[in-house]
């Protein structure tokens, strides 16, 4: 990749230097840099997870862990792998605990930096653009467990701290990652979560102005409100130079509770012309604004019940056929895990799966983690509850996503999922260098199981060739 492969946007695409089309083919890295439980395993935050791990091994073992957990994750294997299924990007979820302490704000580490660089490198080497997304902010954008967030508020709205943070961040890396053509840009903040609609619109001029400031020449990828899918607080305004609104499209058959394809699930049937349909509603303002569309995360999870299986990926072929069809790029969520979603996983004998087996099973039983797993173990719990709320408080929809979803995140999310750190603590006491080595190399390409079905279909989708 040379310095001039500068991706820009011009006429409702994005083009690189030559003015050639590139449409955006690629996955998401997340579960390194910024950790969700249902990919590595653990319950409830990152914080909480990193918390445990430190308490059972120490902070020096927890170091020496992680390091290689990071190597182990996304290397030269897994780039190629990547490229030769015919992706030419990467999206880079990072978590902001990774490049600033709370209790030293302001103060950028190094060694974060020194992470990132190294990721975007190794992306480099195989051809495949980077786009740095910020995914977990202080403060918390949003309401749920992937931006790290410990209770279902988001505060990052409410505190100017907390936004003042943010934007300094951003001025580092662009001031970093200035003339590096292989980061095809910066996307500022994944999946808001905005309960009044007014503040994100002030917030992006702020940090667009900011980063514009430094770095004039990467394209900016903005996520929409209400977790990346409604785009009105844009509509009284032209669109920002140089910038693409990143939708995500993740659909309900697709999800761990999902119905048949075509079919109902949660009362609503979905077909081909339904997915058509919220798509282009959800893209409406790219199309009339002309801006590129780039579909930041979409991806069924094929935890749960294998009968479904077909189903999904018949779900997915449409989706992949409908974005083509529209000129859409788009970043599937999400490439590696321990089994419910990725393209390569962990395996079942693996050191890591052994040490962590009874946490996911406990996990599995209190229906811990939404993604992965579903409460039909402990709808003796949530069925009284949601008939309370149903029955006293009618008219209660809380944003972003109604009155269920938000019995749901409480009781899951927080109050079952808390108390199991302490599960998860327990399987790592008495692990010593040798064997924390071990741990992090579950996660090597070369030790991780590849879903063989989904990497043929996105090849034949791509038009890679497959050895």
């Amino acid at each position: 990749m040379k310095d001039d492969d500068f991706l820009e946007v011009r006429g409702g695409q994005l083009v690189d230097a030559r003015g050639r089309a590139v449409p955006l083919r690629g996955y998401n890295i997340g579960g390194f840099l910024n950790m969700e439980n249902f990919l590595t395993g653990f319950p409830s935050t990152e914080s909480l997870q990193t918390d445990a791990m430190k308490r059972a091994l120490g902070d020096e073992r927890y170091a020496l862990f992680f390091d290689r957990f990071v190597d182990a994750y996304f290397s030269d294997d897994d780039a190629r792998y990547l490229a030769g299924l015919g992706m030419n990007h990467v999206r880079i979820p990072v978590n902001y605990r990774h490049f600033e302490d709370d209790d030293r704000p302001f103060d950028i580490q190094e060694s974060g930096l020194a992470r990132l660089d190294a990721v975007i490198a190794t992306a480099e080497r195989h051809g495949l653009y980077s786009i740095i997304d910020l995914h977990a902010l202080p403060g918390c954008q949003n309401m749920d467990w992937h931006s790290n967030n410990p209770t279902h508020h988001a505060m990052f709205w409410r505190h100017r701290h907390f936004q003042d943070r943010v934007v300094h961040l951003w001025e580092r890396f662009a001031d970093r990652y200035k003339g590096r053509a292989a980061v095809a840009g910066y996307n500022i903040m994944n999946e808001p979560g905005d309960a009044g609609g007014l503040r994100i619109k002030p917030f992006y001029d702020r940090v667009v102005a900011a980063v514009r400031a430094i770095d004039p020449d990467h394209v900016i990828f903005l996520d929409g409100n209400r977790y990346g899918t409604e785009f009105t607080a844009f509509d009284s305004a032209d669109p920002y130079p140089n910038t693409v609104y990143a939708v995500h499209d993740y659909k309900t058959p697709g999800m761990v509770f999902g119905g048949p394809y075509p079919g109902v699930t949660r009362g609503v049937y979905v077909d081909r012309a339904h997915i058509e349909q919220t798509f282009l509603e959800r893209t409406a303002f790219m199309r009339r604004t002309g801006t590129p569309i780039w579909v930041g995360e979409f991806g069924p999870v094929f935890a749960g019940d294998p009968a479904r299986e077909d189903d999904k990926y018949r779900m997915l072929s449409d989706q992949l056929d409908l974005y083509a069809a529209h000129g859409a790029s788009w970043s599937l969520w999400a490439y590696k895990d321990i089994g419910g979603q990725g393209l390569v996983h962990a395996a079942a004998d693996s050191p890591w799966m052994g040490r962590i087996g009874p946490v996911i099973e406990k996990k599995a039983r209190l229906g811990v983690d939404s993604w992965a797993t579903t409460d039909a173990s402990i709808r003796h719990i949530m069925a009284p509850i949601e008939a309370v709320f149903a029955e006293e408080y009618p008219d209660f929809d809380p944003f972003p996503f109604g009155q269920k979803r938000w019995i749901q995140t409480l009781v899951r999310s927080i109050v079952l999922a808390e108390p199991m750190a302490g599960d998860y603590e327990r399987c790592f006491r008495g692990v010593g260098d040798a064997e924390a080595v071990a741990l992090a190399d579950s996660f090597r390409y070369d030790r991780c199981v590849e879903r063989r079905r989904l990497a043929d279909l996105i090849a034949a989708k791509t038009g890679a060739k497959r050895a």
